[in-house]
């Protein structure tokens, strides 16, 4: 397989359960291993390494070793600062009150330290929930809702009025200052019916991105939520998919990294192996292991989602383990990683 590294999974030592005010509980992580060049372009070592290592001195006390971690994430947080991270949010990271509190601590502190958050978001579970209170039965193909006007109506009332507010709040009681929008405000996405549009309904493509709404918010420190609904040039709504909506998002604002956070580790060697990790790989890897099978189901339209931001000039992307906490700060401020990242 072309330009794939693998790593093993192990759980984290107790000890970074009690390392930072930030909630540092980085459980069940990958690892720190050997720096890798091609992995962060710094010469430094992973910035949780001498924590995790089993020479760590256990006679510092939680404060020094908040400064020690701090201060290893310095080369991290210069390479990363002021550049715009895509990051869609979901699954079980969204399900889990836990894992949706530890995802709203890593943005809020990534914000802080000078990294231009946009945050777009999905609702699948919360659809299904008020569909079922309604007596509406969820029906899809392909994996895609079918949206019919009745859904429709549902899907935006639920990711427009309830979880995009809901986050927005979060975010906003965390210390951030978000902004919540959906793609309909400020004609930021416009779509177009998907080809399937008979069988699937108000389920839309992305026909173009008009980012000009959200450059003074990032521009003034603001963190823009985005719903995945948009509508076409008559004004109908249509439901899309929160992974094209990042990938389209981060091309069109010329992001330095997309993040997916997924139900999963990341792309594996071996689907039926949680320890065959890939670590990094690049576009000629990846569609070699779609030509051979290995990455198949949900997991094609998300990497194709990355190959085409990566086409389309966004430096890198990442498929992470949303089930993992805090993988977004081990993704951003470590040499290691949360899941797969892949390169152009």
């Amino acid at each position: 397989m072309l330009a794939a590294n693998m790593r093993p999974i192990s759980p984290l030592p107790a000890v970074l359960e009690k390392t930072s005010s930030f909630a540092l509980s980085w459980q069940n992580a990958a690892p720190l291993a050997k720096f890798k060049p091609s992995r962060i372009s710094t010469s430094v070592r992973s910035s949780l390494h001498s924590i995790v290592a089993p020479e760590v001195d256990q006679d510092f006390t939680s404060a020094q070793t908040r400064v020690k971690i701090l201060s290893e994430a310095l080369p991290f947080i210069q390479k990363f600062r002021g550049k715009t991270i895509v990051v869609k949010y979901g699954g079980a990271a969204m399900k889990s009150e836990a894992l949706q509190a530890s995802v709203i601590a890593d943005v809020v502190l990534l914000s802080c330290v000078g990294l231009r958050i946009v945050f777009v978001h999905g609702g699948g579970p919360e659809i299904n929930q008020w569909l079922g209170k309604l007596n509406i039965e969820p029906n899809f193909l392909n994996g895609l809702r079918v949206t019919d006007a009745s859904t429709m109506e549902i899907v935006s009332m639920v990711l427009v009025g309830k979880v995009n507010k809901q986050l927005v709040a979060l975010i906003n009681q965390a210390g951030g200052t978000a902004v919540g929008l959906s793609g309909i405000d400020g004609r930021l996405l416009t779509a177009r019916p998907s080809p399937n549009a008979s069988q699937l309904g108000f389920v839309g493509d992305i026909a173009s991105v008009d980012p000009t709404i959200i450059r003074p918010l990032i521009d003034n420190n603001h963190l823009p939520v985005i719903a995945s609904v948009a509508a076409d040039a008559t004004g109908q709504a249509y439901n899309i998919n929160a992974d094209t909506a990042a990938g389209e998002l981060a091309a069109a604002l010329g992001a330095e990294k997309l993040i997916l956070l997924t139900d999963v580790a990341g792309i594996l060697e071996d689907r039926n192996n949680p320890e065959s990790l890939v670590r990094e790989i690049d576009i000629k890897g990846v569609k070699k292991m779609i030509e051979e099978g290995t990455i198949a189901g949900g997991m094609i339209p998300k990497v194709n989602c990355c190959v085409r931001s990566l086409a389309q000039g966004v430096r890198t992307t990442s498929i992470i383990d949303g089930r993992l906490k805090h993988s977004l700060l081990l993704e951003i401020l470590t040499d290691e990683g949360a899941g797969t990242m892949i390169t152009g």
